[in-house]
């Protein structure tokens, strides 16, 4: 972990309450325990249907007052210890001119599906020229909130190559599976493609002012972690690697859904940070990765439904876990689910801001 104390990023003169997850994040004891929620922004909140109104997703990620705006909301209604960029995986693939929507109820539809060596030329020759709508949309941010950090977000190569592949979400991803044996050469071409637009999809929100990074990727967990090793840790190693080089202060957030079996691997493909799903326990995640990471989770987003004595009940047990590791950021296991209450959700931020913060 880094020494706070000589990184040039960190405002010494800010409330270090709104600096306790960058604290949390480096290994170093926090002034109060630091939550944020995976889709914090969006769907679950009101004021956001009311700001996207019509617009379409996409669109909505590219207008930089109202990317700001949506970013902004869920740490002005649930005071959470950070803001996570509001966008989508494909963002960086219609910079790119790629041709796809994402559409209601189903997700990112592509105009072709990449599923062969002619479509991957295809699409490699695609490039981002213009990354503005993105780093003024952080800049809108940083300046609204100050000394509470952004984390900038982007997908990672495999959920990436996974769409891309079948045209569309999917449920097994059998298609890119098979792709990453049948043809390597070709294989290597999309995942650099990916990984290249990811890294570049960052860097610019950390340019703009974002000061922690996450790498999602969603559907990791349907690899062995042998053929996650051979054909997909590369390529994540790629983006992280870019973003130490250009940040080196920058702590570094790893995340997957189903991946108990490939927990050591995130964290060694150059994570500081490694996000664990509520699948497995934080104990068991810390033993798992020999105690060498900082932690992010892990409540069953289930549990938000489950009234406040169960939800209570759970995030002590996640504090208490997450005590273990030699850092620990509280999160869902996964995202904020569209019908949570958001009352719920402000509520379980101010109890946990209420607990003493653990000793290690």
């Amino acid at each position: 972990m880094t020494d706070s104390a000589a990184d040039p990023v960190v405002d010494k003169t800010a409330d270090p309450m709104l600096t306790s997850l960058l604290a949390a994040a480096r290994g170093e004891v926090p002034a109060r325990i630091p939550v944020w929620f995976m889709r914090q922004a969006g769907r679950s909140l009101p004021e956001y249907h009311e700001a996207r109104g019509t617009t379409g997703m996409i669109e909505a990620c590219l207008m930089p007052e109202l990317a700001a705006e949506i970013t902004c909301q869920p740490v002005r209604r649930h005071d959470v210890d950070a803001a996570v960029f509001f966008s989508d995986i494909v963002v960086p693939m219609k910079l790119a001119g790629v041709d796809v929507e994402i559409a209601p109820g189903v997700g990112p539809v592509f105009g072709e599906a990449t599923n062969s060596p002619e479509a991957i030329t295809r699409l490699t020759s695609h490039r981002i020229t213009d990354l503005e709508p993105i780093t003024r949309a952080v800049q809108l941010v940083v300046a609204e909130l100050g000394a509470r950090p952004v984390i900038a977000f982007a997908g990672a190569p495999f959920t990436l190559a996974a769409y891309l592949v079948h045209g569309r979400p999917s449920k097994d991803h059998l298609a890119a599976r098979a792709l990453m044996h049948a043809d390597p050469a070709a294989w290597d071409a999309l995942m650099s493609w990916c990984a290249d637009r990811s890294a570049e999809f960052l860097l610019a929100q950390l340019g703009a002012g974002a000061r922690v990074m996450q790498l999602f990727d969603s559907w990791v967990g349907s690899l062995s972690e042998a053929d996650y090793r051979a054909h997909v840790m590369p390529y994540s190693a790629r983006v992280l690697n870019r973003v130490a080089e250009a940040f080196p202060d920058v702590p570094r957030i790893h995340f997957g859904t189903n991946t108990a079996h490939l927990l050591p691997a995130l964290g060694e493909a150059g994570a500081t940070a490694v996000g664990v799903d509520h699948r497995t326990p934080l104990s068991e995640a810390n033993a798992l990765l020999g105690g060498r990471y900082v932690l992010q989770g892990n409540l069953d987003p289930a549990l938000l439904f489950a009234g406040e004595e169960a939800l209570q009940a759970a995030a002590r047990r996640v504090v208490a876990e997450g005590s273990t590791a030699p850092g620990h950021i509280v999160n869902l296991g996964h995202g904020v689910p569209p019908n949570a209450d958001a009352q719920v959700l402000t509520d379980l931020v101010a109890y946990l801001h209420s607990l003493p913060v653990p000793t290690r």
